[in-house]
């Protein structure tokens, strides 16, 4: 009995430990949106281990599935660099969900400072919030460096109950990402 237990154990950790590397190695390379979902599946028995919870948080931000931050978010804080992540992941969630509410409600949120990230929600909430922007019927134009032929354009779309917030971010007026939040 023992030793069955035994043998199951560590079969368990061995495909733990070869789970953790695929989630790496989807992340390397940059298969965000597989490596979250990933993520998701091994989260009941990874929820502890704090590299875990840092790859799956990135994996999940890089495939805009930044709702999924939320519970990683709230188990990075027994070190500095976890709660630094979880910082990190918070704003983001926070600026999604106050750029929504303002697009959709009405709500002005220009008196509002957090802090910046390198993520693109984070850019279009920053010059959002400073109305850096020209708008032409229901979108916003944002251009984040003069001269650079970079562009964000932010709207809502979808109908009936979910609406989904939408950025492109284009390259010389040519699409070369599109998120989409709800």
């Amino acid at each position: 009995m023992k030793k069955a237990l035994l043998v199951s154990a560590l079969l368990l950790s061995s495909l733990t430990s070869a789970d953790i590397e695929s989630l790496y190695k989807l992340y390397q390379s940059k298969k965000y949106k597989q490596a979250c979902q990933l993520g998701l599946r091994m989260f009941k028995e990874q929820k502890k281990d704090s590299r875990f919870l840092m790859l799956y948080g990135l994996s999940c931000l890089n495939a805009d599935y930044i709702d999924r931050l939320a519970v990683p978010m709230t188990a990075l804080r027994y070190s500095k660099t976890e709660r630094a992540n979880a910082s990190y992941f918070a704003t983001i969630l926070l600026q999604k969900k106050l750029l929504y509410h303002s697009l959709l409600d009405g709500i002005d949120i220009s008196n509002l400072k957090l802090p910046k990230t390198d993520y693109i929600l984070s850019k279009v909430f920053d010059l959002y919030t400073k109305k850096e922007y020209k708008k032409v019927d229901d979108k916003y134009y944002f251009i984040p460096k003069k001269g650079a032929g970079l562009m964000y354009v932010l709207y809502l779309e979808g109908t009936g109950r979910v609406t989904k917030m939408t950025i492109e971010e284009r390259l010389d007026d040519h699409i070369i990402k599109i998120h989409r939040y709800w």
